[in-house]
This record gives structure tokens, C-alpha cells and sequence, in this order.
């Protein structure tokens, strides 16, 4: 079971409240502002910004 569409339409950043981005491989959400991904475990995103990663692309 994956993230469902009805929790991603209401999902955002905590840091700059942009709405995230499921990412292409499905581990994790990432804002397009900001750039930080926010993993995704047992199909549960985990919102806390000590354990996103920033992408660098």
C-alpha cells in the first residue's frame, strides 16, 4: 500500500509550507522549494525536519 492521493493533497513542508512531491523510486516526499526529502516508512511519511535530507538537485 503506498501514500495515499487524499494525504499528499494535504501534506506540506514544514519548513516553508510547500505542498510535497511524491518522490520517483516512492521513498520519500520532497519539496520543490526548499529541496528537503522527507522519507517515507512503512508507507507513513515521516514530516520532521531532522530526518529529511536536502537534495542537492
Amino acid at each position: 500500500m503506498a501514500v495515499s492521493q487524499d494525504l499528499l493533497d494535504i501534506l506540506v513542508c514544514p519548513v516553508c509550507k510547500t505542498p510535497v512531491k511524491l518522490t520517483g523510486d516512492k521513498q520519500g516526499l520532497k519539496c520543490s522549494t526548499c529541496r528537503r526529502v522527507y522519507p517515507v516508512r512503512d508507507d507513513i511519511p515521516v514530516m520532521l525536519v531532522d530526518e529529511a535530507r536536502v537534495d542537492p538537485s
